[in-house]
């Protein structure tokens, strides 16, 4: 059962699926296994979701710090981008944050990015779980030139890994305030008639929200609800700035929130009502957001903000227990990318995205409740393996090195140093 903990407890995998989930001793005498892992002081978690993040801007990590959103991304981020963009500066920067969130325990991302393709190509190098959001926008980028543009390039991607196990796609408009009405209309059609997820930004800053009621006259939520955009396949991440019926219209429409709670305070955002959504029946998961504006692809850290958060921001020390922390960094955003029945959770005849924590150190020591640990005491330098589907994708060795399946760390370093030198200029 969801929340339940289990002590002295083994896992079966077959073909990448959990086949059973039974107590150590009963494993010999039922199973005899190619290969057999025992974990000693260990707690087996499912992998971690990153409902929303950039990957590639993991090479843009502390480009620009201590800037609000509006002054980051026009002064700082989108020069860069015009910059550098191409088709090797997403493979590579996506790579490098695919290894990053492997070592962290996050067995699957929800992307949105130019070159779609190549975030795609890094992920399956990387032996992840992606959800690739084809991003829109209007204005030109050296991706593409228009609204139309970005949608054909992006579909035209999306051909070629739509067969892949490990891929899946969402229509990824970049917000309300960088996309027009007609654009909107268009990803809706092409939503519908492929079964596809919408992935937006919104209500992430004031001048967002004021913004939009000076040009369309109304809030950017109601305008996407009266241009039907709204239902269960509508991810929108960010949402700080929400009055209590625009809570009720989510949850009314059955819409996901991606929560992105370092990002949010970082660039002075804000802070999510989260509690408030949860009680509305709106269904949270957690995000990072970019490098850029986070620095860190750490869903531990994430998780235990957002709890801490909540707590401070309600005035109720009992706001968002880890349990609840912990569901949204799993099942919660599994729910949230429609794979709830593929992943999210430890589960006969789900994916095995699992990955082992070890509490038996001194810092983490001593443990009354494993849950309450992954959330408030462990951290993702105690992730000591991460699988996807059942495959061994990351180990750490010797308490101190990882080893990658398909990564090799030496190459991450020499991308940096080359594309860091091309984008200091910026900073």
């Amino acid at each position: 059962m969801a929340g339940d903990v289990l002590e002295h407890t083994g896992v079966v995998i077959h073909d990448g699926k959990i086949t059973d989930i039974l107590k150590q001793d009963r494993i010999a005498e039922l199973y005899v296994a190619d290969v057999s892992m025992a974990l000693e002081d260990h707690v087996l978690m499912p992998g971690l979701i990153n409902l929303h993040t950039h990957a590639a801007m993991s090479l843009m990590r502390g480009l620009a710090d201590d800037l609000p959103l509006m002054t980051w991304l026009q002064n700082h981020i989108w020069p860069a981008e015009k910059h550098v963009l191409s088709e090797r500066f997403v493979r590579d920067g996506s790579l490098l944050g695919c290894a990053e969130m492997l070592a962290g325990g996050t067995t699957c991302f929800a992307d949105m990015y130019f070159y779609p393709l190549s975030v795609a190509e890094a992920a399956m190098q990387a032996g992840m779980r992606a959800n690739i959001g084809l991003v829109v926008l209007e204005f030109p980028t050296s991706y593409a030139s228009d609204a139309d543009d970005y949608l054909l390039k992006g579909l035209e991607a999306r051909d070629s890994w739509r067969n892949h196990s490990l891929l899946s796609t969402s229509l990824a408009p970049h917000a309300p305030y960088t996309v027009e009405n007609q654009s909107f209309e268009k990803i809706l059609t092409y939503a519908e008639q492929l079964g596809l997820g919408i992935h937006t930004h919104l209500h992430e800053t004031k001048d967002e929200v004021a913004q939009s009621v000076d040009q369309y006259g109304v809030r950017p939520l109601q305008r996407l609800a009266n241009l039907g955009l709204l239902g269960p396949s509508f991810l929108a991440a960010h949402c700080v700035h929400l009055e209590p019926q625009e809570m009720e219209m989510l949850a009314e429409f059955g819409c996901h929130v991606a929560h992105c709670p370092a990002s949010n305070l970082k660039l002075a955002s804000g802070m999510a009502p989260v509690t408030d959504l949860l009680g509305a029946g709106v269904n949270v998961g957690i995000g990072t957001d970019g490098s850029a504006s986070n620095n860190r692809l750490d869903m531990f850290a994430e998780m235990r903000l957002a709890a801490l958060l909540e707590k401070g921001r309600s005035g109720n020390a009992a706001a968002m227990p880890a349990h609840q922390a912990l569901e949204m960094a799993t099942l919660g955003a599994a729910r949230a990318l429609g794979l709830d029945d593929k992943i999210g959770s430890i589960e006969i005849g789900k994916f095995a995205d699992l990955t082992a924590v070890r509490i038996a150190d001194v810092q983490t020591l001593p443990c009354y409740d494993p849950v309450s640990h992954l959330v408030y005491a462990a951290g993702r330098e105690h992730v000591t393996h991460t699988w996807v589907a059942g495959e061994l994708r990351y180990q750490k060795l010797n308490g101190h090195d990882g080893v990658y399946a398909n990564i090799e760390p030496s190459e991450l370093k020499e991308i940096t140093t080359g594309w860091q030198s091309r984008l200091a200029q910026f900073k």
